[in-house]
């Protein structure tokens, strides 16, 4: 079995457009839109006035609501302005009703007064004795009505300065004790803050002293402590001192030893060599 044939044709896309031609497009191309219809300038003019119109209706409108508005505001005003026009009548008419009536009063009194002032008149020329007797009784009881009125008011005057001395002395007495106790206050207040200052320095002094006592104490046990130290140093210093002077002297001895075995060693080995 041989193997299968997979090539396929290679065909050139822009010849094979070219063969089949022009295409048929469905929307509008480029050049129909830059051709299209445009419109004068008379046109847009035309337009621009029938937009200013538009406004134009659109404020004559709110002119007109406008106006309304006003119309009925006017009405509301004039009502409530005749309602106060009438109420401003009505307190006038009762203002001058009560002027007539006092104006009535005063002339049925002046007519009153008149009346008796001609009876007085008339009855006074016959009964001139009996007036004369009774104005020197009523005098008399008057001047005694003024000096009991004036005796009254002496005493009511002297038990009132009485009262307002007693007051007044009674008021003294209360001011005083309440100055003397509050003095008494203050001295008291005055010792508690001197005792309380007090007690407070000796409270420092002690805590002064007692800080001082121990610091001094620290003091000497640091010290007796620094001298115990230094008697220990010296101490070891001392033994290790001894140790090696005592070492020293050893390596003396054992080289001092080994030196003296050479030379007898030497001078073994030259008689022996003598010797021979």
């Amino acid at each position: 079995m041989g193997k299968r044939d997979n090539r396929v044709a290679y065909i050139n896309p822009i010849a094979a457009a070219r063969a089949r031609g022009p295409v048929q497009n469905s929307g509008p191309t480029i050049q129909d839109y830059l051709s299209r219809p445009r419109p004068t300038w008379e046109e847009v003019k035309e337009q621009l006035e029938k937009k200013k119109k538009g406004s134009r209706a659109l404020a004559d409108f709110e002119d007109k609501m406008n106006e309304k508005w006003r119309k009925e505001l006017a009405k509301n005003r004039e009502k409530l302005l005749g309602g106060s026009d009438k109420d401003k009548e009505k307190d006038k008419k009762a203002v001058d009703k009560e002027k007539e009536k006092e104006e009535k009063d005063k002339k049925e009194k002046k007519k009153k007064e008149r009346k008796k002032s001609n009876r007085h008149s008339s009855s006074s020329s016959s009964s001139s004795s009996s007036d004369s007797f009774s104005s020197s009784s009523s005098e008399s009881e008057d001047e005694e009505e003024k000096k009991s009125v004036k005796k009254k008011r002496k005493r009511k005057k002297s038990s009132g300065k009485r009262a307002s001395d007693s007051s007044d002395v009674e008021s003294d007495a209360e001011s005083k004790t309440i100055m003397v106790l509050v003095h008494e206050k203050k001295k008291k207040r005055i010792k508690e803050e001197g005792d309380k200052e007090k007690d407070e320095k000796n409270r420092r002094r002690k805590r002064k002293a007692e800080r001082g006592y121990r610091d001094s104490s620290s003091d000497s046990s640091a010290d007796s402590d620094g001298e115990e130290v230094a008697e220990a140093k010296k101490k070891k210093s001392s033994d290790d001192k001894e140790k090696i002077t005592d070492k020293s002297k050893k390596k003396r001895k054992k080289k001092h030893k080994k030196h003296g075995r050479k030379k007898k060693k030497k001078a073994a080995s030259q008689s022996d060599s003598e010797l021979d």
